[in-house]
């Protein structure tokens, strides 16, 4: 994960201003990108991207995005993937439009 958010900040120079990350939460992982609130710029907002669950029973993991309900949903053209690196060419070529827009 390390190498893939490397990779797609932003320049260091609008980073206060637009960032991506990740989070670690038990056997999810969440990719977002953060703002400043536009109400008050000295908060930050985070934007869901995309995030895969670890399913260990089943050795495998499966895809989620975002969709407009603010909900996640499965990612229906791949919605289960054997790898970490998988997951991440997936969120990377985005050629549904579904995480990047």
């Amino acid at each position: 994960m390390e190498n893939f958010i490397g990779k797609i900040r932003p320049e260091e120079e609008i980073r206060d201003q637009v960032d991506i990350s990740y989070r670690i939460d038990d056997q999810s992982i969440y990719i977002y990108e953060i703002r400043p609130d536009w109400m008050d710029p000295k908060k930050k907002t985070e934007s869901p991207i995309a995030k895969t669950t670890y399913i260990k029973s089943k050795n495998h993991w499966k895809i989620f995005w975002m969709r407009a309900d603010l909900k996640w949903h499965s990612y229906g053209p791949f919605p289960v993937v054997k790898t970490l690196k998988e997951f991440i060419q997936i969120v990377e070529d985005d050629n549904h439009g579904c995480f990047w827009g």
